[in-house]
């Protein structure tokens, strides 16, 4: 089915926010300036599909450890903001995360001081106590949005890992000086895949959808201060999986290991500085190699990795993303995004204004480049971002965060007021990855999408599991508004309804609805999802 439709703007409702911490409400409406705007020809075409989405989500590392147990005024309405999917009069309550990632600590938060990390919001508590007991009343911070991810039926826990607990790394510490190679004892790799197979079971038991295990993060680097973790060789990941496999069929769970979760994207595919440590898919997914994975139960054609330092130009990105693609297909895996924040700093001065002169919602518009670009080069079926909530130490802004804290007793370098409560607020960055993860929901599948794309006009267009809804997501970061002309390709109806869901410097998801008639407008310097309803 093919039909065209070329519309005229008549107007296009939509509404400033009325309060700091939550989107926008309806209140008076905003007639965006028609004259200053371009017209785009947009050709969406549902009859062309992609790839599937799991989901979007960020992680618990680390600041929620504190906010979960010690910020009791606060975590309710912080909680709401990530993983609430309700749209209230308008106004959606949060960002509707689908996936939560959980940091299974290696225990230094235990250690306290001795452990010999010095940002204490740095430290990680862990289930397993020193005489190899396992005890469930720790982690209460984290444990708090956990609940709170399932009630709000976030679909997909992830179970990761930084480094093995302390009691089965070989300097008894959380952090490495092993150089390359892992830290963890060699007659430890059963005990530590036991421990985090019992972490799931008790969780599954519990009715919490723990789908995977990532029980190595960066083996790339190798960690040896300031924060939990540890290299690994790619025959010691593939070691330390079939463990892990064994655990997990030991206790009959279903859940899947995920492995990769590589530094940046090119030591999925290439070797890059150390041999043993990268061209990781070839390593885990041909038969042969000394770290084939591809045979285990638990193992699932699946590899993930970061987006970080492969970012810093919009054709620099699409090459590697690219390649990543193009490995992807060779070896017959799909690819999830585990891990972006605005880290770099080798961004382009001609495409990004600079962290001194940048407002949060240019570290935002930043971001959705950088999804955009997995989603649609590298076809990534899952995306998450880093730290959910962190205190914006030495300027930082919205670069880590998707939501800011200010601890009782103010902002120090090393974090030392983060048990007492404070403030908090969501940033850009909360609301546009909410463009994605509020709309864009695990089942759908990306479809066609036709523009002339630049690095300052993108979109990407998805297909509800039932076919009665389309969900686009624009990013126009030019200083004119934008009028769609599109023909719509493939489409089982044409649209009973259209509302839009906006956010700029000004507004948090606001909501609009486009009459029948009407073209859709994309506000100058704006994201926008489109909610096609075709039923």
């Amino acid at each position: 089915m093919k039909l065209k439709y070329y519309f005229t703007l008549l107007s296009l409702l939509s509404f400033m926010a009325c309060s700091d911490d939550s989107p926008s409400t309806p209140d008076t409406p905003d007639q965006p300036d028609v004259p200053n705007s371009v017209e785009k020809l947009v050709t969406i075409n549902a009859g062309k599909t992609y790839q599937t989405i799991t989901g979007f989500g960020a992680s618990d590392c680390w600041n929620p450890s504190y906010v979960g147990k010690y910020w009791t005024n606060s975590r309710e309405k912080i909680t709401e903001l990530l993983f609430s999917s309700e749209i209230q009069a308008g106004s959606p309550k949060g960002i509707g995360l689908s996936m939560w990632r959980v940091n299974l600590g290696g225990g230094t938060a235990e250690q306290g001081d001795a452990s010999g990390i010095t940002d204490k919001s740095r430290r990680a508590e862990s289930y397993l106590t020193n005489d190899l007991t396992l005890d469930w009343n720790r982690c209460e911070g984290q444990r708090y949005f956990l609940n709170r991810a399932k009630e709000f039926g976030c679909e997909s826990i992830v179970l990761f890992s930084n480094t093995p607990p302390v009691q089965y790394t070989q300097n008894g510490k959380g952090f490495s000086n092993q150089g390359g190679v892992s830290n963890l004892k060699n007659d430890c790799y059963d005990d530590f895949a036991a421990y985090m197979g019992d972490v799931a079971q008790y969780y599954i038991d519990k009715g919490y959808p723990v789908t995977h295990i990532s029980p190595v993060n960066e083996p790339q680097y190798n960690w040896d201060g300031g924060q939990e973790g540890s290299g690994w060789t790619n025959d010691e990941v593939a070691r330390l999986a079939r463990e892990l496999d064994d655990a997990l069929t030991e206790r009959n769970l279903s859940t899947d290991i995920l492995l990769g979760e590589s530094g940046d994207w090119e030591y999925l595919y290439k070797t890059k500085d150390d041999a043993n440590r990268s061209n990781v898919m070839s390593a885990f997914f041909t038969p042969g190699s000394s770290a084939y994975v591809g045979n285990l139960n638990h193992v699932k054609k699946l590899i993930c990795g970061h987006s970080y330092w492969t970012d810093g130009t919009w054709d620099g990105m699409r090459s590697v993303r690219k390649q990543v693609a193009q490995a992807a297909t060779q070896y017959g895996v799909d690819v999830w995004q585990s891990e972006w924040s605005m880290l770099g700093d080798n961004y382009s001065n001609t495409e990004f204004v600079g962290y001194d002169n940048a407002t949060e919602m240019d570290i935002a518009f930043y971001m959705s480049r950088v999804i955009h670009n997995d989603l649609t080069v590298a076809g990534v079926s899952s995306w998450s971002y880093w730290t959910s909530m962190d205190v914006a130490r030495w300027g930082h802004k919205n670069r880590f965060l998707l939501i800011s804290l200010v601890p009782g007793g103010g902002i120090n370098d090393n974090n030392d007021n983060i048990e007492k409560e404070g403030t908090f607020q969501p940033t850009a960055t909360l609301w546009v990855l909410g463009n994605y993860s509020l709309f864009i929901r695990p089942g759908y599948q990306r479809i066609n999408m036709q523009l002339t794309e630049s690095l300052n006009f993108f979109g990407s267009a998805w297909l509800s599991p039932q076919g009665d809804k389309i969900v686009a997501v624009f990013t126009n970061m030019s200083s004119k508004n934008v009028r769609l002309s599109e023909t719509h390709e493939g489409w089982s109806n044409e649209a009973t309804s259209i509302r839009t869901y906006t956010t700029t410097n000004s507004k948090k998801l606001t909501e609009a609805t486009v009459s029948a008639g009407e073209s859709v407008l994309l506000e100058a310097e704006s994201v926008t999802t489109v909610v096609y309803n075709l039923k």
